[in-house]
């Protein structure tokens, strides 16, 4: 269909493989920077939001454009990376349940364990150095393992002199056992959400989805904050006020936390207003939607966590809006049935349309590594985007449903050039190819074209 097809792939169910982000654009929070001082002790702190002009600096202006230029600043300064956290070398730990409630039904530890080091492939200058698979019986406690298990990762971990921090292949580690892993081993302890939010935070490139990830750090921030606080209360025998406020430094800090919090969620909703904007100017020019949707290393994953699938709700709600869903599948994966099934629990939540989930095109990519491969899927439709295999097939697909979703027609049209003709076409509907014809002054337009559209046509231009 050409440039008639507004190919939307929404940032967190993208059906790319995430490339290794440019060094640099690394998340502030991986890992800590070092400490600012502070008169009463060592931490780092959020800024408080500059105060007025003082006598050396000129006023500001209060036009519009001055306004814009102040918004803009402040939406600058939200989005503002922090020092990047430099190489990595990694030890990846997979806490095994083997028994009990808690015990995957649909994959193994061996998968579980290479999705991990897969996650920590795509991160720049992050490479693993070595992996161990554990067992335990109650991941969520202190420890994480029994006392054997934990004294055979720690004697691992002091064999590893090269290692500059753990990844605990779980979703969430508790501010409790992260202190008590990273005394106990000497480095710097990731879990599922820190890596994820990293891995977004590398491949962010819009504003929106930049501001989405800032919020998702938040409580992030505030585990960090609570923790560092209680480490100073610690060396300092409790808790100061700030000078004259009747405001201990915590309470501020939470305080700061909590208005950049509020600015993003506001600067989140202006985007979103703006986007439904643009999106009622689609309808109106009655411009296709698609949306490309797939399991990667982080668009969806097993085990998301749950304040991230928050975080970037609104850029779900836009699949909502799309007229056809095509879903990209690794068919070559051993886990391939796994992750079709997490991809459609998270469609099935967005309380999309029936309509659109009963027309998902279902595309099976990377057949060239499978020897004699069949499909069980009737209406699957086999590619392989590194040969080129199946696509001009997965082309025709989408054109035939998507022409039939939205009531359109590929036509030629034959316009006088010197009339109002192909401008006309080329505001209200979606000009494919112009052949000019000089010796007669017209021209064959193939347009995609609706039948309102093309009413008008007619009524405007009647032959």
């Amino acid at each position: 269909m050409g440039s008639g097809l507004l190919l939307r792939g929404a940032a967190a169910l993208c059906a790319r493989g995430l490339r290794a982000a440019a060094a640099g654009r690394l998340c502030p929070l991986l890992p800590r920077p070092p400490a600012r001082p502070l008169s009463t002790g060592g931490c780092w702190c959020l800024r408080a939001a500059p105060g007025p002009p003082g006598r050396g600096e000129p006023p500001r202006s209060v036009g519009r454009g001055a306004e814009e230029a102040v918004a803009e600043e402040e939406l600058e300064e939200l989005l503002a990376p922090g020092p990047p956290p430099g190489a990595q070398r990694l030890l990846v730990v997979h806490p095994a349940v083997k028994w009990g409630a808690k015990k995957p039904q649909l994959t193994t530890a061996e998968l579980q364990i290479a999705e991990a080091v897969a996650l920590i492939n795509t991160l720049h200058n992050w490479t693993v150095l070595d992996k161990i698979i554990l067992s335990t019986k109650t991941p969520d406690k202190k420890f994480i393992f029994g006392k054997g298990n934990f004294q055979i990762l720690t004697e691992k971990i002091k064999g590893l002199p090269h290692i500059t921090a753990v990844f605990v292949n779980i979703e969430r580690l508790s501010p409790l056992t992260k202190k008590e892993l990273e005394d106990a081993w000497g480095v710097t302890v990731f879990d599922r959400y820190t890596v994820v939010l990293h891995i977004f935070r590398c491949n962010a490139r819009t504003k929106e989805a930049k501001l989405q990830i800032a919020l998702a750090e938040i409580p992030l921030l505030r585990t960090n904050l609570k923790n560092e606080m209680s480490q100073l209360d610690q060396q300092r025998g409790g808790s100061r006020y700030i000078m004259g406020s009747g405001e201990t430094f915590m309470e501020m800090q939470y305080r700061l936390l909590k208005e950049k919090e509020f600015k993003i969620r506001n600067a989140l909703e202006k985007l979103r207003r703006k986007r439904s904007v643009l999106r009622t100017q689609r309808e109106r020019r009655e411009f296709p939607v698609i949306s490309v949707m797939g399991y990667t290393n982080c668009g969806f994953l097993s085990e998301l966590p749950h304040d991230l699938i928050e975080s970037f709700s609104a850029t779900l709600d836009d699949v909502a809006y799309s007229d056809l869903i095509v879903h990209v599948r690794d068919i070559s994966h051993p886990e391939t049935v796994l992750q079709k099934a997490s991809v459609l629990s998270v469609l099935k939540n967005l309380n999309l349309p029936s309509h659109l989930l009963d027309s998902v095109v279902e595309v099976h990519n990377k057949v060239d590594l499978i020897e004699r491969y069949q499909s069980l899927e009737t209406n699957a439709i086999a590619v392989s985007a590194l040969l080129g295999y199946g696509l001009e097939e997965l082309k025709e697909e989408i054109e035939r449903i998507v022409l039939k979703t939205t009531g359109k027609k590929i036509l030629t049209i034959k316009v006088n050039l010197a009339g109002p003709q192909l401008s006309w076409l080329y505001k209200e509907a979606t000009v494919q190819e112009v052949d000019v014809m000089p010796e007669n002054g017209t021209a064959n337009v193939k347009v995609i074209i609706s039948n309102s559209a093309l009413g008008k046509y007619k009524k405007l231009f009647p032959q």
